[in-house]
């Protein structure tokens, strides 16, 4: 998934996993191993940090629709920008490797 886009199947993904994260520390607590689990814990804890950061952050991402826009007129945009360079007198006779 592009970092730059936070769409609602992302936010699905984080519900999920923190529900995960929870059933999982709920088992090791039912076994007596919760603190045996440690490194495994971390572990969960360290990915539900990250995407919760993201989630957070989620605002200064692109929406999916307005990263495909941006894509869109980005593509566009490339060929009128690479012929705009001042200091090529001749962008007609590039060769196609430029």
């Amino acid at each position: 998934m592009s970092e730059e886009v936070y769409g609602p199947e992302r936010a699905q993904r984080l519900v999920a996993l923190l529900r995960a994260l929870a059933e999982r520390i709920q088992e090791l607590d039912r076994a007596g191993r919760l603190l045996e689990a440690t490194p495994e814990l971390l572990k969960l804890l360290g990915t539900a940090r990250s995407e919760l950061f993201h989630y957070e952050v989620r605002l200064t991402y692109d929406t999916p629709e307005v990263a495909e826009s941006r894509r869109i007129v980005e593509e566009a945009q490339r060929p009128r920008l690479e012929l705009e360079n001042p200091d090529d007198d001749e962008p007609w006779r590039r060769t196609p490797e430029e």
